[in-house]
């Protein structure tokens, strides 16, 4: 362990600063689904289509 290293738990203060830091590996936001539910109705549509075009 390195000489420099303090430990924020060892004072108040240090460990107030530690708490309150911004993460710096923040979650990204999720990826839209909106394509994803375009695509499921179009190849619902094309499978009521093909059964109707079939019957």
């Amino acid at each position: 362990m390195p000489e420099n290293y303090s430990d924020p738990s060892g004072n108040t203060e240090a460990f107030r600063a530690f708490t309150q830091t911004p993460e710096a590996n923040a979650p990204a936001e999720s990826p839209s689904r909106l394509p994803l539910i375009i695509g499921a109705v179009v190849v619902v549509v094309l499978l009521v289509a093909l059964v109707a075009w079939l019957a």
